[in-house]
This record gives C-alpha cells, structure tokens and sequence, in this order.
C-alpha cells in the first residue's frame, strides 16, 4: 500500500511539472495560455507534495494567481484583460497569415472552443485587485 502512495505522490508531482512547464513555455506563445496551466500545477502539486505546493503559492510570479483561484475561485481584471489580448492575437495572427490554408469548419472549431474557454475566463469572479 505504501508503494502505491508513493507512486501516485510522483504521478501528481511528474504531472505538476509538466503543467508548470507548458503554463512557463505559455507566456511568450499567445496560443499556450500560462494561467489554467499554473492553476492545474498547483492542484497536482497540492496532491502530490506540500513542499511544492507551499513552493508554487509563494512563487513571486505565479503565487498571488494561485491564492486568490484557490481561495477565491477568481482571477484577476489584469489577468482577464491580459488574456483576452493575447486571446485576440492568437486567433487573429493564423487566420490573417495562413487564412487560405484553414478549412472553415476549422476555422469555426477553432473560433468556437477558444469563445467557450474565453467566457469561462471572463465569467470567472474578479476577486482581490492585484497591487
């Protein structure tokens, strides 16, 4: 039994490693949103270690985001602001550079799933203003 807990322990830590890597690879790329991933690497982590959870909540970057999701289920009206420009851009820039090489029903999957993840964002609760 024991084995188990420690093979499900580095499971939730490998998992929060690699949320944590495409939410840091997701800040420069508008495609990759940085937030959900932050987010879902802390829960892996709140699974699987209390050392890094207690480590991503006080992260100087990264920290203040996850404290007020997980006491507060909010994010941020900069965050949200943030997001729906680089939301913009990342829909805009392959429709306007390759507009020929995507089908439409492509193009309307594409609009639709990033409009369903942009109002779950927005419909989220301010919560505390960031300093």
């Amino acid at each position: 039994m024991k084995d188990d807990v420690g093979e499900l322990r580095f499971l939730w830590n490998g998992l929060g490693f690699v949320a944590l890597a495409l939410g840091i690879i997701g800040i420069p790329l508008p495609i990759l949103p940085t937030t959900p991933f932050v987010i879902l690497a802390a829960f892996f982590f709140s699974r699987g270690s209390p050392r890094f959870h207690r480590w991503i909540l006080q992260h100087k970057r990264f920290g203040k985001m996850i404290r007020n999701w997980e006491e507060h289920g909010s994010i941020s009206r900069r965050a949200k602001a943030f997001a729906t420009i680089l939301i913009l851009l990342g829909l805009s820039m392959p429709f306007y550079f390759m507009a020929e090489q995507f089908s439409q029903t492509s193009k309307v999957a594409s609009a639709s799933l990033i409009a369903i993840g942009w109002c779950f964002l927005m419909t989220r609760p301010d919560g505390p203003q960031e300093d």
